[in-house]
């Protein structure tokens, strides 16, 4: 990850908490130093583990130890990591690290799931550009933490030719026409196809990647037969943890799934100073 990038990130979300400060500490002693604890509140897998130390540097002075790596399991009430510093820092830090964790360990546990239930070690489960708004470092990490792979992190990843661009430039030949005139020979060129009219064109046109959009299992083995070994295959649209583990050993190189980061069921993580109980 980006240490530069997430330094960057990270001080932009405790400007939108604190930009005037935090009321609720103003009438205590937040220079006291304090012990607390961030506690796994259900079974998962632990992501984020770098985020309360570089969000405590930020703010004042704490030191956090974790407990567990990222990409390990937790069973629910194991503590994963520990904090001594100034309660001021503690506990103005605590949203916002608990956000992100949260988030980042319910994606990296949904991605484990889905490669688990796919059962296909020829095939990478990738990400998509569907990740929250200022959140991509985050929720790409969080992906290749669970065990899956991610795609284009921006626009300039690679050229990906989609229905609209297909449109725009009056067909799949014509597209990669103009990719291929335009576009340097290490940059991939990527395609969606939804016919076998336009996946043959495609083959005959020169594209590095072919996406199958929306297509059966079955479909993508009988069109997989029609793609020499050069080109990739990626299978892409509507493909959930419900219905994975149909599409093992349908022949694609890679499953590219928006909801590993766009349907996000946070992993419960709390955050308790010593001393305090819990209800």
């Amino acid at each position: 990850m980006n240490n530069i990038l997430l330094k960057e990130k990270i001080a932009e979300f405790l400007k939108e908490d604190i930009t005037f400060g935090d009321l609720s500490l103003e009438y205590f002693d937040g220079s006291k130093v304090i012990n607390g604890s961030f506690i796994a509140k259900q079974a998962g897998i632990v992501c984020g583990q770098m985020i309360p130390q570089r969000t405590y540097d930020l703010l004042g002075k704490a030191s956090y130890t974790p407990l567990v790596k990222d990409g390990d399991s937790v069973t629910k009430g194991m503590v994963i990591g520990k904090v001594e510093g100034q309660a001021a820092t503690l506990l103005t830090g605590e949203r916002v690290i608990l956000n992100l964790m949260q988030r980042m360990s319910g994606i990296a546990t949904k991605t484990a799931d889905v490669v688990k239930r796919l059962d296909d070690a020829t095939i990478k489960v990738t990400d998509t550009r569907k990740t929250a708004p200022g959140l991509r470092l985050f929720d790409k990490y969080a992906v290749s933490t669970g065990g899956g792979f991610n795609h284009r992190f921006d626009l300039t990843g690679a050229v990906m030719l989609k229905d609209n661009h297909i449109a725009l430039a009056g067909g799949v030949k014509e597209a990669l026409t103009i990719a291929h005139k335009n576009v340097g020979p290490l940059t991939p060129i990527e395609i969606e196809v939804e016919t076998k009219a336009e996946l043959i064109t495609a083959i005959e046109a020169g594209a590095d990647v072919i996406m199958f959009d929306n297509q059966s299992p079955e479909t993508i083995k009988e069109w997989r037969q029609l793609v020499p070994d050069s080109i990739k295959i990626e299978a892409s649209g509507g493909i959930t943890e419900e219905t994975i583990s149909h599409f093992k050993g349908c022949g694609a190189d890679y499953i590219s799934i928006g909801n590993l980061t766009n349907d996000v069921s946070p992993l419960d993580i709390s955050f308790l100073v010593a001393g305090a109980i819990k209800k």
